[in-house]
C-alpha cells in the first residue's frame, strides 16, 4: 500500500511510511491546499533533519516556527500550526510512547475507540478525526471493528468527500468538485 495524496512521490512515501507524518498532514489540512497540507510533514523533515514526535516537541519553539516559515511555507499560518504541530508531537510522545500508530494499533481497538482517541489529540475535532479514521480504513490498513460507521459519512465506500478518498489525480478532482458543491449549497 502506498499513499498518493500530494503528487510528490517522496512526500507520499514519506506519509506511507511514518505514521506521525501522516497525522501531522492530516493537523496542516486546513485553509490550504490538501496537496501543501500533507507535503508539510517532507518540508518539516528536509529543514529540521527529524520526524520523530519527541524531537518536534523538543525543538525550541522560535526555531520551529522559522521552519515553517521558509519557502515554501508549511503552512500560510506558520506561527499557529507550528504551536499545533509541537502540542501534536507532544500528545504522541507523551500518551503513545513517540509513536503514532499506536493510536490505532494498541489494544487492538475497534472504530469508535479509536475515534475517540483522535479526538483527544491537540488540534483534531470532531470532523478531522472521522476523516482521519476513514483514510486509516480506506487506505492505511486499519481494519477495527465499526470504523466506517464510526468515521461515517467519510468512511462511506465509493464516496469521494476527502482526503480518505484520493487514490489518483482523477480521485483528486473528484474529491474538489465535491468539496465546491458543498461550499456552493452552504452559501445558498
Amino acid at each position: 500500500m502506498t499513499l498518493h495524496i500530494t503528487g510528490d512521490a517522496d512526500a507520499d512515501q514519506l506519509l506511507t511510511d511514518n505514521p506521525l507524518a501522516l497525522l501531522i498532514g492530516m493537523l496542516l489540512d486546513q485553509q490550504i491546499a490538501m496537496e501543501t497540507a500533507f507535503t508539510g510533514p517532507k518540508k518539516i523533515r528536509e529543514r529540521t533533519g527529524e520526524l520523530s514526535a519527541s524531537a518536534l516537541a523538543a525543538y525550541a519553539p522560535e526555531a520551529f516556527v522559522e521552519v515553517f516559515r521558509q519557502t515554501p511555507a508549511v503552512h500560510r499560518f506558520p506561527g499557529s500550526m507550528a504551536g499545533r504541530v509541537q502540542a501534536l508531537c507532544e500528545a504522541v510522545a507523551t500518551d503513545w510512547d513517540d509513536d503514532a500508530a499506536e493510536i490505532w494499533t494498541r489494544g487492538e481497538p475497534d472504530g469508535a475507540e479509536v475515534l475517540r482517541r483522535l479526538k483527544k489529540l491537540p488540534g483534531f475535532g470532531e470532523q478531522k478525526a472521522k476523516i482521519f479514521l476513514a483514510l486509516l480504513g480506506k487506505q492505511y490498513g486499519y481494519d477495527g471493528d465499526g470504523w466506517r460507521e464510526a468515521s461515517a459519512p467519510y468512511g462511506e465506500e465509493g464516496s469521494f468527500r476527502s482526503v480518505a478518498d484520493i487514490t489518483s489525480p482523477e480521485s483528486l478532482a473528484k474529491v474538489r468538485e465535491h468539496k465546491k458543491a458543498m461550499k456552493a449549497a452552504a452559501k445558498g
